[in-house]
């Protein structure tokens, strides 16, 4: 499946879709991951997948890349619809300050207001995939079993 969006939602008891980012989510904060919870789930979703990426972050690679990726969380089963804030749920990725895990938004000062993409992907499989993959390592193995997929934007601006 080509990435497109489809009827599944994605939802955060933490912000509003296109709201603000409490900061307790973000490296200014206690950069604890927000509360998700997903509905609408396509038929034959074995297990699920989030991600957390910023496109308004200036990095660019010399592969085409851009943005700063914040958060990749893979392995949820498929009898998960949620995960609580701070959650320990899942297998973390690489996120693009050089740990796993969840790594809140912390814009470079006076940078502006940035969005936050954290996407929910359903996977036809339940493929266990080992830690620490980063994003595209994660989407290079899952791109064909991808059968759903949205996302929910959040935006916060660096204070000082």
């Amino acid at each position: 499946m080509p990435f497109a969006l489809s009827p599944i939602t994605l939802t955060s008891t933490d912000f509003a879709p296109d709201g603000v980012i409490p900061r307790d989510c973000t490296g200014e904060g206690a950069d604890r991951s927000p509360a998700l919870n997903w509905t609408l789930v396509p038929e034959g979703t074995q297990s699920f997948a989030i991600i957390c990426h910023d496109p308004d972050a200036p990095l660019v690679s010399s592969n085409g890349r851009y943005g700063f990726v914040h958060w990749v969380l893979y392995n949820l089963p498929a009898t998960v619809s949620e995960l609580a804030a701070g959650t320990d749920l899942g297998t973390p990725g690489q996120n693009n300050f050089g740990g796993s895990g969840y790594a809140g938004p912390m814009p470079p000062e006076g940078h502006g207001t940035h969005r936050y993409y954290f996407w929910v992907l359903a996977l036809d499989s339940d493929e266990h995939h080992s830690p620490d993959l980063t994003l595209w390592q994660f989407l290079e193995k899952v791109e064909p079993n991808i059968i759903g997929m949205n996302r929910l934007v959040g935006t916060y601006r660096r204070e000082g």
